[in-house]
């Protein structure tokens, strides 16, 4: 049999052309199979799966379990620990865990260094668990184009043939406080100006940033979910290891068993999004967050719908707050005209909301009601929805985003300016920086563990920490006694008096999961029935985003004791989990046999994985872990 080191250079030089061949026709496929077609991820994780894994073959090993190799695995008790199986380990120079705009835009820098210096041969690789990039990408968004006008200058470029063909130039603003019926115009603080900026879908971008990335030699594999760290023996991050395939709800493996793959890196950047499942670790490990505040979250929630054209309005901004969330709950709509005779509507509910009877999906179907967005959507139709916990913290909340082998970037850090409702752009430069650094570091690497401490300054005197900085006290301003009202005057002094200089910086209150009250506080709210046109029930929504899950694995959405949970969450907040989940997650079904009379349900393949749920529950004993890769939802234009 061949040696590892003597065939891995082969093998790389055959999964580099394997999955640009594989990418192409996934293309292919995607295109006659449409956005919502299950077969277009399924396939695509089939073949990057097996040219992967072709290693193992070339290796003269086999992957194959049988139902009796797989009995044999189990102790007396029917146990089964995957820890018996090796894995098959890679190794790479930079392993990138997240294909959205942080993770593609330090790849693509990465590359870019790499080729310019000659070094055709630095591997970056990027895992994504998304069946194909951008699937689970959802953004209101109005994009900033500094990052990417710096990473690619012309990605406008009417003489680019690659260019990015779905940019609407962002047109009139409008700023609305609205009360039940009607829209009372206010002035939009000047961080909120939009000239110059872009109407876009970032789930399109996404994936016109992926494949930048493959051209450019980055190594893009969509369908692997990256599902634990893997650490050296003195404690730093050597990389990630994707999970186990095959394994049946009872946590035994099936014939179709396939033990997860380490992928070891000199530099691993971790770029999962809000609330990341590995970031979680890495920051509980390092202690990162020892000198910031918590940080605390909203809930988006967006639709797409095609309109009359008689109503279209190429460019419009509309954002409002005010109706329909209360006065202790923060948040605010938007409605964006872009594209085609398409519309962006969506509401973003704070996290931090008291009363638990509160359901922001319920919110975001009064709302659409409201005449200034039922009179753009009647006639029209809703053609994809989703839903995304985002970071609302802050400056504040920013952690220590070095740690030992590797870094945080993107919303994954929570870079997101509240005030301004832009994201994009401060995770991709973030993503920038931290490539930047990485390079550097590892050109000078002596081969042991690579602290990026330049990311850490470089991010202290970019733009991203100005700007941050600078509305650092206009969020929290409305979670202080001024309430509502007095949120708002203390922001528009902000915006426009003290632009940050003040010398004091507001703290948060305690977490959002401790911010729930308990239901016998409040009056329980009768939401009306949605009506099918403008407003759907939960069902339909779902149904709009594609979401599968094999049904027969472990349930991703890890609550050790569901009895113990329901024990005590039901009492207390009377199915809170029901409310706050925008996919028909969590239910109390009713049941004689069980104490208080109702049993905790949980539908896993409903999930859309916005990591609410592990966020806001108050007992905070939902862990949001990761499925089989290639599952969740199949976001179209969102």
């Amino acid at each position: 049999m061949a040696s590892k080191s003597a065939v891995l250079p082969l093998l790389r030089r055959e999964l580099r052309s394997s999955s640009t061949r594989i990418s192409r026709a996934s293309a292919s496929l995607s295109t006659v199979a449409g956005p919502t077609s299950s077969l277009s991820a399924s396939g695509r994780r089939t073949a990057r799966h097996t040219a992967l894994f072709s290693r193992t073959k070339a290796l003269g090993q086999t992957r194959a379990f049988s139902q009796s190799l797989s009995r044999k695995l189990t102790d007396e008790n029917g146990h089964f620990d995957p820890r018996q199986v090796e894995r098959e380990s890679d190794e790479v120079d930079v392993c990138i865990v997240g294909g959205g705009p942080a993770g593609l835009a330090a790849a693509i820098r990465l590359k870019q260094l790499a080729n310019e210096a000659g070094n055709e041969e630095f591997r970056v690789i990027l895992l994504e668990k998304a069946g194909e990039l951008g699937a689970h990408i959802v953004s209101g968004n109005v994009l900033e184009p500094t990052a990417l006008n710096e990473l690619l200058p012309d990605w406008l470029s009417e003489d680019n043939p690659s260019r990015f063909e779905h940019a609407t130039p962002a047109g009139e603003d409008k700023m609305r406080f609205l009360t039940q019926n009607s829209s009372i115009p206010i002035p939009a603080p000047p961080q909120m100006n939009n000239h110059g900026n872009y109407i876009i879908s970032l789930n399109e971008l996404t994936k016109w940033l992926g494949e930048r990335a493959e051209e450019l030699g980055v190594e893009v594999y969509p369908g692997f979910a990256a599902s634990e760290v893997v650490y050296n023996k003195e404690g730093s991050v050597l990389g990630v290891a994707t999970n186990d395939l095959g394994l049946g709800r009872d946590g035994k493996p099936k014939d179709t068993y396939e033990r997860g793959m380490e992928f070891h890196a000199r530099v691993t950047l971790l770029a999962e999004g809000c609330h990341g499942s590995l970031s979680k670790q890495v920051i509980k490990k390092y202690d990162l967050r020892r000198d910031s505040e918590p940080q605390t979250y909203g809930l988006g929630i967006k639709e797409i719908w095609e309109i009359p054209p008689e109503k279209f309005k190429s460019g419009e901004i509309v954002h409002s707050m005010g109706y329909p969330l209360p006065k202790d709950t923060y948040g605010g709509a938007w409605m964006y005209h872009f594209g085609d005779n398409m519309v962006s509507i969506g509401l973003v509910v704070g996290l931090d909301y008291p009363n638990p009877w509160l359901s922001p999906y319920q919110e975001f179907q009064k709302l659409k009601h409201h005449p200034l967005f039922k009179d753009v959507l009647e006639g029209g139709k809703c053609i994809s929805y989703g839903a995304r916990a985002l970071n609302e913290g802050g400056f504040q909340s920013i952690p220590k985003c070095a740690f030992p082998g590797g870094a945080l970037i993107g919303d994954t850090a929570g870079f997101l300016n509240v005030p301004k409702i832009k994201g994009t752009h401060t995770a991709m430069k973030s993503g920038m920086l931290a490539a930047e650094s990485t390079f550097a570091a590892l050109q000078g690497d002596s081969g042991g563990t690579v602290f990026l401490f330049d990311y850490e300054d470089a991010l202290r005197k970019s733009s991203i920490w100005k700007e941050l900085h600078e509305v650092r006290n206009m969020r929290p301003s409305f979670s202080t006694a001024l309430g509502l009202y007095g949120g708002i005057i203390y922001s528009g002094l902000e915006a426009y008096l003290f632009r940050g200089k003040m010398p004091w910086t507001f703290k948060h209150h305690g977490t959002d999961a401790e911010a729930t009250k308990p239901a016998s506080q409040y009056e329980k709210i009768e939401y009306p029935k949605p009506d099918g046109k403008i407003s759907f029930d939960i069902l339909t929504s779902v149904s709009r985003t594609g979401t599968n899950h094999e049904e027969d694995q472990p349930v991703h959405l890890q609550v050790k004791d569901w009895d113990k949970h329901k024990d005590i969450a039901w009492p207390q907040y009377k199915g809170v989990e029901n409310r706050f989940c925008p996919a028909g997650v969590y239910e109390y079904v009713e049941d004689a046999s069980k104490e208080h009379g109702v049993r905790f349900q949980i539908n896993a393949q409903n999930c859309i994985h916005c990591k609410t749920c592990d966020i806001k529950v108050p007992t905070q004993d939902i862990n949001w872990q990761t499925p089989q890769g290639g599952e969740g939802p199949k976001y179209f234009m969102t």
